[in-house]
């Protein structure tokens, strides 16, 4: 058996780390996606800039928005920006405390790592700690009702405090609770949103506080011909689906015309057609027409004619909202509109906004899909204006959902993971130490606000831990003056999903990573350049992998 020779399996262009190399470098590249946006947690959160490829700037600290902007290369770092995907796409807000509990759960890892306990354990610790979190969380919460709009505007206010509309927080939390409960539909005891029933159109020019809901839909769209009429009360409105234009042949065809008279009746007829088409829409009593496909221009000719306001190439998305707010039925033949398709409306008006023609669909009975105009006196404040909205709508709408809110300000999180400590302690085990690390972990939402706010976080800490040990659940911090208080009776609240679904994503990352320990990754194609220099696995720059230096 001597002079055996060595098996190749993985192809030399391979990269792999293994072990605790592998380990130590996933970790990290969590730390660093951690690190990013802990510093914009809270209402002192720190803002960051982004430039893109192009030279595009945008300036928030939403996390969700700082996280889809980064280019990022690591597995493990994408990974941990899917928690952040998934929150967004689940509760709306709440991205950063679930990245941060991802990336505090990979330390804590370490440490127990380090000394000598074995990744399984600690998996299977941090899963009980998650289902124990999530019990202990549906304990925390307090009822919400539907028609409560004042507590309704305390959550939409949590969401947008420390963003830089702050200013204007009033009248988006007022928006955004109307929005919300406009379109929120009942069934059974329960509410159901559909967020995509409200329209957000942006515009720059004047201020945040003039922005305006619309009891129907704004579309930046004018009119197609300017002998129709600006504005139409009593509107009856027509959806098409369908051209206002003749029809061309299904396969290539040529048509010889060999004297005027022939010609003339080809225009002619042409002209029956279209004439044809809009008799019927005047026929079915509508005053309004609105095509999502292209309106002839001699058909335009017609419906001005007839005092009928007309508007093309709708989107899809807005015609499916005007169905739901006017009441109306998309037609898509000409020829079946009946007055039972016809959508209403009180009034229907273009209106020139900052330059710009857009026709205001309003005063609809009841409107199940609603607009709202976004303004600002600059683009960045216009886009942080619409990412803090959407914030706002997405939270009043799981907690209209679900009716169940739970106190902001670390208060749920000190309480969590206190509750955890002493399960620990029933625990036993190994693994007593990983549901331990799983309470430090949720406990570093404490310290990053009040890091955040220039306090101590050990003074606030153990503040915080006496008020919730003589039954002050809700006792929470107050970053703007520093002081201990009862977070209900301050309005500082959230819809509980945030918290279960910041532990459920961010402790399922954690433990997906914490069993990884081989990477192996190819080279590209394009040789060291594309593929993995310095021996860092996939493309991976050194350092955290993928993360410039300073970042880390």
């Amino acid at each position: 058996m001597a002079n055996r020779q060595p098996i190749f399996i993985l192809s030399e262009d391979t990269e792999r780390e293994k072990g605790k190399d592998a380990q130590e470098s996933n970790f990290r590249a969590a730390r660093v996606i951690g690190d990013v946006v802990r510093s914009t947690l809270g209402p002192k959160g720190m803002d960051k800039m982004l430039v893109g490829s192009i030279g595009d700037v945008t300036i928030t600290n939403d996390g969700a928005a700082i996280l889809d902007d980064m280019d990022i290369e690591h597995p493990a770092a994408k990974m941990i920006i899917e928690v952040a995907e998934t929150q967004e796409e689940e509760v709306g807000d709440g991205t950063t405390t679930a990245v941060i509990i991802a990336a505090e759960l990979l330390h804590e890892a370490q440490d127990l790592l380090n000394q000598g306990i074995h990744p399984t354990s600690i998996a299977s610790g941090y899963t009980k700690a998650a289902a124990k979190a999530q019990e202990f969380l549906k304990g925390m919460t307090k009822d919400v009702a539907f028609e409560n709009e004042e507590m309704l505007k305390k959550v939409a206010t949590t969401a947008m405090t420390g963003k830089k509309v702050e200013a204007n927080i009033g009248v988006l939390a007022d928006m955004a609770v109307k929005a919300v409960k406009q379109v929120a539909e009942k069934n059974n005891s329960r509410y159901e949103v559909d967020l995509d029933n409200i329209g957000i159109e942006k515009q720059e020019g004047g201020s945040v506080d003039d922005s305006i809901m619309a009891d129907g839909l704004i579309l930046s769209k004018d009119r197609v011909h300017p002998g129709m009429p600006k504005k139409v009360e009593d509107a009856k409105i027509a959806l098409l689906n369908a051209a206002i234009e003749v029809k061309g042949t299904e396969t290539d065809s040529e048509v010889r015309v060999s004297d005027p008279e022939q010609l003339q009746k080809f225009l002619d007829q042409e002209e029956g057609e279209l004439r044809e088409m809009v008799e019927n829409i005047k026929k079915a009593g509508a005053n309004m027409v609105i095509c999502q496909k292209g309106i002839d221009d001699m058909a335009q000719h017609f419906l001005a004619k007839e005092g009928i306001f007309a508007i093309r190439r709708a989107k899809k998305s807005d015609m499916e909202k005007l169905a739901r707010a006017t009441g109306g039925n998309v037609v898509t033949d000409i020829d079946d509109i009946s007055p039972e398709d016809l959508g209403e409306a009180g009034l229907v008006e273009e209106r020139k906004i900052s330059g710009d023609e857009m026709t205001f669909v309003e005063k609809c009975k009841n409107p199940k899909a609603i607009s709202i105009l976004i303004r600002g006196g600059t683009k960045h404040i216009v886009d942080e204006a619409d990412r803090s909205l959407e914030d706002a709508m997405c939270v009043v709408a799981r907690t209209v959902e679900s009716g169940k809110i739970v106190p902001g300000g670390g208060a749920t999180e000190i309480e969590l993971a206190m509750k955890l400590s002493d399960y620990a302690d029933s625990t036993g085990g190994k693994e007593a130490l990983a549901v331990k690390g799983f309470a430090n972990a949720a406990e570093s939402i404490v310290r990053a606000l009040a890091n955040n706010a220039g306090l101590d976080p050990i003074d606030t800490i153990v503040e915080l831990r006496n008020k919730h040990g003589t039954d002050g659940v809700s006792f929470g911090l107050d970053a703007y003056d520093g002081e201990i208080k009862d977070m209900i009776n301050e309005g500082v609240v959230e819809p509980v999903q945030i918290k279960t679904q910041a532990v459920s994503s961010g402790s399922e990352a954690a433990v997906m990573i914490l069993r990884i320990d081989d990477v192996i990754a190819s080279k590209s194609e394009g040789g060291p350049e594309e593929g993995a220099p310095g021996g860092a696995p996939g493309g991976m720059p050194g350092g955290a992998g993928g993360m410039p230096p300073g970042m880390m």
